[in-house]
């Protein structure tokens, strides 16, 4: 079983046991096909393991807005720089950012990046970065 379609059964049982929950999302507008959900003030998973080549999808699965951006210091050298929105750097990020919640993910959305170098990728969101919003991926060989 690959591990999308793990993560979308599982995301289906542990929904029906928090049904009514508004941090988890709103039901038909939350997605199923994803490797990383974003709730209140989390990642979930926060650290993933993928192959090199692979492509991870972020979904916000709960009401507030996020964002996938790249601590630019902290992924491999030889790496493309990857954000929602398509920045090209942390600051641009940052700076898109404050100036009208530019590389949002809204509520129900979703983000992909494929990883095409093997290390580890740290990232955070950057409203949420304050409360320990960040995560991992780990990339292989």
């Amino acid at each position: 079983m690959d591990r999308r379609t793990f993560l979308a059964g599982a995301a289906s049982v542990g929904s029906l046991g928090l049904a009514g929950c508004t941090a988890l999302g709103s039901g038909a507008d939350a997605p199923s096909d994803y490797d990383v959900g974003m709730g209140a003030a989390f990642f979930r998973p926060s650290k993933l393991e993928v192959k090199a080549g692979e492509t991870v999808v972020w979904a916000n699965t709960g009401n507030r807005r996020h964002t996938v951006t790249a601590y630019e210091n902290q992924i491999p050298e030889e790496a493309a720089y990857f954000a929602s929105g398509g920045f090209d750097s942390e600051q641009a990020a940052r700076d898109g950012w404050m100036d009208g919640f530019e590389g949002r993910i809204n509520a129900g959305a979703t983000f992909e990046h494929t990883f095409e170098v093997p290390g580890e990728y740290h990232y955070f969101c950057i409203p949420h970065e304050p409360t320990g919003m960040v995560g991992t991926v780990v990339v292989t060989e």
